[in-house]
């Protein structure tokens, strides 16, 4: 278990988030690509991973002693491709090339396209389902290498999300961690409207996994809640980590049509007031 979180540290990746949510905002707007609501929500949830949860060597990335990522809800891909810049594991100058044809960074995460993926991600439901696989491979390999899986709340209406649910505790896979970005919005609703009041936390653990909540935008709790799922044997976690769709910008909070809308030049100069930070992106 590494060293808890200093101040210092967290006032950092605070700044990471803020530079990271306006590149989402530029990049959707260069790309006329949408889904920046979703992307916003999880932005904090990959900055945690990326910077200090994930064991990986961003010089030698296939090392076989690295931890597996899964990015399952594949339509936010800008925070992922703008989160893997600022780890150094993609040139930032990528950044630019976003949605673009022939891009290797497409709308929706591609192996073929970007070769430091372990998954190329799309069609809903399918991640946790690739992530138990993984973990179930290293169990049998006797590595110590986990798994982490970041799955949508829509993601968990398809019944092979909770297949794989159960697979992973039968089998133990202690080496597996499943996220949930619960931002309780859906391209058409919100999510408890559309589930009646779903309680995912309940619902992993009568499927017997080990369950922790906590506020996806707080790097103290999400901190917390990586470091105590190592402590549980013999089972998955699950970290249920409530966020904000649209975090971080009044004109994208809680509103439903920006699962599509794209943001036009006056959004992101209004970002970058909001934010209190001036893009570094460029449109070639």
């Amino acid at each position: 278990m590494k060293p808890s979180l200093t101040k210092d540290r967290i006032r950092t990746l605070e700044k990471k988030s803020r530079q990271i949510r306006l590149q989402c905002i530029q990049m959707a707007h260069n790309a006329r690509e949408s889904h920046v609501k979703g992307a916003l929500s999880c932005v904090d949830i990959l900055i945690m991973l990326f910077h200090e949860i994930l064991r990986y060597d961003p010089q030698h990335y296939y090392d076989s002693f690295r931890d597996r990522f899964i990015f399952s809800k594949g339509h936010a891909a800008a925070a992922l491709y703008a989160v893997l810049a600022d780890a150094d594991i993609i040139a930032n100058s990528l950044l630019s090339k976003y949605g673009k044809s022939n891009s290797p960074l497409p709308s929706h995460p591609c192996k073929h396209m970007l070769n430091v993926l372990d998954w190329s991600s799309g069609s809903l439901g399918h991640g946790l389902g690739v992530g138990t696989g993984m973990a179930y491979a290293l169990k049998l390999k006797d590595s110590t290498s986990s798994v982490f899986v970041l799955l949508s709340d829509g993601e968990c209406n398809e019944g092979s999300t909770w297949e794989a649910a159960q697979f992973a505790r039968a089998q133990h896979l202690d080496n597996l961690v499943a996220i949930v970005d619960y931002n309780g919005s859906q391209s058409i609703g919100y999510t408890d409207n559309l589930l009646g009041d779903a309680n995912l936390a309940a619902k992993f653990q009568s499927f017997g996994w080990s369950v922790r909540e906590c506020d996806g935008h707080s790097f103290q709790e999400l901190w917390d809640a990586f470091q105590e799922s190592y402590r549980d044997i013999g089972r998955p976690t699950a970290i249920i980590a409530r966020t904000n769709p649209g975090k971080g910008l009044s004109f994208l909070t809680d509103h439903i049509l920006w699962h599509y809308r794209t943001p036009s030049e006056e959004e992101v100069h209004r970002a970058e007031v909001e934010l209190s930070i001036t893009s570094t992106v460029v449109e070639v």
